[in-house]
């Protein structure tokens, strides 16, 4: 089954509750395992820059199934860059997102944006873990 609406502000809100508890401003963005948004926000002053990052790490985190920092040591491989350019060029293999992965099949990804790649990848696996 799909990931839901409901279950995809879960993992917003999750990873929100983290970034508060770590004293940083975070954007955080669900997708399905399309790599099609499901659900965002932007924590009040986060940078507008964290907004972009977000998406961009979940489509990469949904488009190899597993979490987007593991391609930054591969991102500018001709495989990463060929999927990149024909998504669009809107994936960043980059630190901060991780799969959502129900029952052994993918169903979407959760990126951050906003804090250190490490605070990022945290908060994202923080909420995640609220389903």
């Amino acid at each position: 089954m799909a990931l839901t609406l409901a279950e995809a502000n879960q993992v917003v809100q999750g990873a929100i509750d983290k970034a508060k508890q770590m004293n940083i401003r975070i954007s955080v963005a669900v997708c399905d395992a399309g790599g099609r948004l499901i659900a965002f926000n932007r924590m009040d002053g986060a940078i507008w820059g964290s907004l972009y990052g977000s998406q961009g790490k979940a489509i990469a985190s949904a488009a190899f199934a597993r979490p987007s920092g593991e391609l930054a040591e591969r991102a500018g491989s001709p495989i990463i860059q060929g999927i990149a350019a024909a998504e669009g060029g809107h994936m960043i293999p980059s630190q901060g997102a991780v799969p959502i992965i129900k029952n052994g099949v993918l169903e979407g990804a959760c990126g951050v944006g906003g804090g250190t790649a490490q605070q990022d990848e945290d908060c994202a696996r923080a909420g995640v873990a609220k389903l």
